[in-house]
């Protein structure tokens, strides 16, 4: 299976690109931004208390005097390991307290006025002329050390404030998201479009580069640095081409001419030979000689024409080739004839290049057309002419394949393989076709199809 190439929209692939950064930058500075608030006390993150004061309950003791003590537990330690401002005050009915961390003044001065109470949070309206002071959790526990009051700091809810400031960060970080991920996606489809708007110019240079028009080359101007050197390099394979073309073409040229002086001796030498099939055979071979050689000369002569168009009157070609080819024709055994449906039929083109090509398609029905028969050429409105012979016909699935170069219908066939070629190519020079249909008595019809000259009924 054929791998498809991998294909990808440039403008999207940025944009997302860029939108992806952005999006991890901003997210990097929310991080950093909260962290700084929350190590200021701007922001702080709740922590509970009531697990705060388990974790002490559980480690409270006694030593032999009496005394309150913190075992060193593996929770309490991780604790003070999580909590740098961590701080608690235990008191029980006897007197004895124990504390750990900084014990907000306020807090250390309660004393047992309040040794009835079995729980309660304070400092919410104590201290809400200064909201940065945390509120405190008091709550009766039963310990290892008998019943006791643990007191410690609480992070708890936000106040007003901080609510506010938290919803204006989350509000501006979500908007500031949204508005650069817009203004990426519309920003850099603009962006890419006016640094790569030489390429559009490029790309249809390169759209009009005909092999026919040596010395094509795509201009650099206007591009990025990037992708000039891609520029260059194709600009320099196709000087390549152009020079590799320039020789293949100079050599065709050169053999073609080589090859007309010996065939035009070879004719005249056949000439002076006694009638017979052997001559006739003869000289069939030597006018497919020198029909080749005048290929090869055509194929040079078209690809260069550069003659403007003029008025073509197709009934008159027709006449003109069938009056050289009848000898031809008639030697091997056929009848030539041309019906037309008027006195003129015309097209704009080259008039040369349409003898030729009507040249070689008679040529073909003489060659093909099993030496029998008649063969018509036949001119139709608007532009068309048809060459008819009643030979075994074309196989239609190879009606198309004739008209590849050097391809041959039977393997023996003594052709080149450049005529029906040579058809299709001055068709299409003209703006025409050509094609293969049945004819009306089992043979080949070739249909080469024009168009119309303005100004013409």
């Amino acid at each position: 299976m054929t791998e498809q190439p991998d294909h990808y929209c440039l403008r999207s692939q940025l944009s997302w690109r860029l939108v992806t950064l952005q999006a991890g930058l901003l997210a990097a500075l929310v991080v950093v931004l909260i962290g700084a608030l929350c190590a200021s006390g701007v922001l702080v993150v709740p922590r509970d208390e009531d697990h705060v004061i388990a974790i002490v309950q559980r480690a409270l003791a006694r030593d032999a005097q009496g005394s309150l003590l913190l075992r060193p537990t593996a929770e309490l330690k991780e604790l003070r390991e999580s909590t740098p401002d961590l701080w608690f005050l235990v008191r029980d009915r006897q007197g004895h307290s124990l504390s750990e961390g900084a014990v907000p003044s306020e807090f250390a001065r309660i004393g047992d006025a309040l040794d009835q109470i079995s729980q309660a949070r304070l400092g919410w309206q104590m201290f809400e002329d200064d909201p940065r002071k945390p509120p405190a959790r008091l709550k009766r526990v039963n310990s290892d050390a008998g019943p006791v009051q643990v007191l410690t700091a609480t992070q708890g809810p936000m106040t007003g404030a901080r609510t506010v400031l938290a919803t204006a960060l989350a509000f501006l970080v979500i908007t500031g998201l949204l508005l650069m991920a817009a203004a990426t996606f519309v920003a850099t489809p603009i962006v890419v479009r006016r640094a790569f708007a030489g390429l559009d110019t490029t790309a249809d240079q390169a759209r009009q580069i005909d092999f026919r028009q040596r010395g094509s080359r795509l201009s650099a101007d206007h591009l990025p640095l990037e992708v000039a050197p891609l520029v260059t390099a194709i600009n320099d394979a196709l000087k390549r081409l152009d020079d590799g073309y320039s020789r293949h073409q100079r050599f065709v040229a050169d053999a073609a001419h080589e090859l007309r002086t010996p065939i035009a001796i070879l004719n005249t030498r056949l000439e002076s030979l006694p009638s017979g099939p052997e001559k006739t055979r003869l000289i069939e071979d030597a006018a497919r000689l020198a029909t080749l050689a005048e290929q090869l000369l055509d194929i040079q002569r078209f690809d260069q024409c550069r003659n403007p168009f003029v008025h073509v009157d197709l009934v008159a070609i027709a006449r003109n080739v069938a009056a050289d080819l009848a000898p031809l024709a008639i030697a091997a055994g056929y009848e030539l004839s041309v019906e037309t449906d008027g006195d003129r039929v015309e097209t704009l083109g080259d008039r040369a290049a349409l003898e030729r090509a009507l040249t070689n398609l008679v040529q073909n029905a003489i060659q093909h057309g099993g030496r029998r028969g008649a063969i018509t050429v036949r001119v139709g409105r608007p532009a068309t002419i048809d060459v008819t012979d009643e030979g075994n016909g074309i196989p239609p699935d190879q009606r198309t394949l004739i008209f590849d170069p050097f391809y041959r219908l039977a393997p023996l066939d003594r052709g080149a393989g450049l005529g029906l070629n040579m058809v299709r190519e001055i068709a299409r020079l003209h703006g025409g076709d050509v094609s293969v249909l049945d004819g009306p008595t089992g043979g080949a019809c070739f249909r080469l199809t024009l168009p119309q000259a303005p100004n013409t009924k």
